[in-house]
């Protein structure tokens, strides 16, 4: 980042890349493709280190320990693998039923305990990591030709995502009801992504834009989480 400029290429996927999860522990990572192959990499070597072949578009995230990574795919299905010992096949497979779009997006909260979904028709789930059971979902508002991206708070405690009409929304996950929604400024937010440790998240589309929670928003806590009346908006900090 300091020189601008490209360190290493990694060849191999024959069609566009649509999900990339770095692994929480080692220099390895994966990579998801519409090539309907999920390919497992080391940053410091080009040659690829294993190949998943697997149904439809992938989806892939590894857990905060990186012991375990998961991948998504076409009919709800998730699939869990030992990261020592992937060439075994999914030690658990979850099916989550009633929605046959393809999984866009997922990823483990920070304790490990819950999973979130997000489709390419805009609904998002939260299931157990352990189980597969489907705690809550959401929909929001379409966004052709754009996916969106939902995203944990650090405690695990709130949801966060953006939605097809412009708008941002936070839902409680023990509740399961939404807390707050304010215009996100940026159009179609397809990024989200929270501060590991703090309370800041970061929405980008065209443009990147940072947020905290108002002191009365019931996103804040000390790690970005509860108590507060909801209804708060975020404020931008950065646009």
């Amino acid at each position: 980042m300091y020189d601008n400029r490209c360190l290493r290429y990694f060849k191999g996927h024959k069609q566009r890349v649509v999900s990339l999860c770095m692994s929480p522990i080692n220099d390895s990572f994966m990579s998801g493709s519409l090539d309907h192959s999920v390919r497992i990499w080391d940053l410091r070597v080009n040659a690829c280190q294993g190949i998943l072949c697997l149904r439809g578009r992938p989806a892939v995230a590894y857990d905060q320990q990186g012991l375990v990574f998961a991948v998504a795919m076409e009919g709800g299905a998730i699939k869990l693998f030992d990261s020592r010992s992937y060439d075994k096949g999914p030690f658990d497979t979850f099916l989550v039923g009633g929605d046959t779009a393809e999984v866009c997006d997922i990823k483990f909260s920070n304790d490990g305990k819950s999973m979130l979904l997000t489709t390419t028709n805009n609904n998002i789930y939260v299931l157990d990591a352990y189980g597969g059971e489907k705690r809550c979902g959401f929909s929001l508002e379409p966004s052709p030709g754009t996916t969106i991206e939902a995203t944990f708070t650090p405690d695990g405690k709130y949801m966060v995502a953006g939605s097809g009409g412009g708008t941002m929304h936070a839902w409680s996950i023990e509740m399961k009801n939404e807390v707050a929604c304010w215009s996100s400024h940026i159009g179609v937010p397809s990024c989200l992504k929270w501060a590991p440790r703090r309370s800041m998240f970061a929405a980008a589309s065209s443009v990147l834009t940072f947020w905290i929670p108002n002191n009365d928003s019931k996103l804040k806590t000390e790690y970005g989480g509860t108590d507060a009346e909801g209804g708060a908006q975020p404020q931008p900090l950065i646009h």
